[in-house]
């Protein structure tokens, strides 16, 4: 159960900062911390986690069981600008972009999967 935002203008190393803070918690903790956080990524990242929650209770999940398994930003398309200089020269501007791609899971399957993980490896 996931979803994605594609080229959202804004650099990934600043989105990556509201990434880190809902990484591996629960959606209903994620979404009260986005709510208080000042940062402009915060109402995209909200938009996309109720996305990737109405994903999953389509396909049949319990919403008070998701939480945010990963969360990855990308870099996108970089929009190149041009600033004049002094001298008649030029310094560039990149204009950064970024692609957010948010996976949850139920507590209950990430538990059952580790579980067969050490039972394959021999640590049960």
């Amino acid at each position: 159960m996931k979803a994605t935002l594609k080229n959202y203008r804004q650099s990934p190393r600043k989105v990556r900062l509201i990434a880190d803070l809902v990484r591996g918690k629960d959606v209903s903790k994620a979404l009260a911390t986005l709510k208080f956080v000042n940062k402009r990524a915060s109402e995209p990242f909200t938009k996309l986690i109720n996305s990737a929650v109405a994903n999953a209770t389509q396909q049949g999940a319990a919403v008070e069981s998701l939480f945010i398994e990963n969360v990855a930003v990308d870099k996108g398309v970089v929009l190149k600008r041009f600033m004049p200089r002094a001298r008649g020269s030029a310094s560039r501007i990149n204009k950064r972009s970024s692609h957010i791609t948010v996976v949850l899971e139920e507590r209950q399957k990430a538990n059952s999967k580790k579980q067969k993980a050490n039972v394959a490896v021999g640590n049960a």
